[in-house]
């Protein structure tokens, strides 16, 4: 048996979030170390542990994922726009080996990032 990762558990409601949204395939919450005045992650209840390991079995999934971030995002006011990012390898910023779809809005986000 597989040790469960911390974004499974809160799929699974073992450990508590601030859910914003859930459907059969996904939920999302609010991140707990926030970088901008909204910032949220959407994740599948599937394990994906990053995007480089996804498969073509999970294109509708990912796809999903992106719709939910618009929803989620277009619900919490983010008019003015919105920035989404998928971190992927010790890198890239990949601190939770689960695919994450994070959304950052509220304020004018720089480009480059960093």
């Amino acid at each position: 048996m597989s040790v469960k990762s911390l974004f499974q558990k809160i799929a699974d409601k073992e450990i508590p979030a601030k859910l914003i949204y859930e459907d059969e395939t996904c939920v999302a919450f609010h991140d707990i170390a926030p970088q901008a005045p909204v910032h949220f992650l959407v994740i599948p209840r599937k394990l994906i542990p990053r995007v480089a390991e996804a498969t073509s079995a999970d294109e509708a999934l990912i796809g999903h994922l992106l719709l939910v971030a618009k929803k989620v995002a277009h619900d919490l006011k983010l008019e003015k726009g919105f920035r989404i990012v998928i971190n992927n390898g010790p890198d890239g910023g990949e601190s939770v080996p689960h695919l994450h779809v994070h959304v950052l809005g509220g304020r004018h986000l720089n480009w480059p990032p960093g």
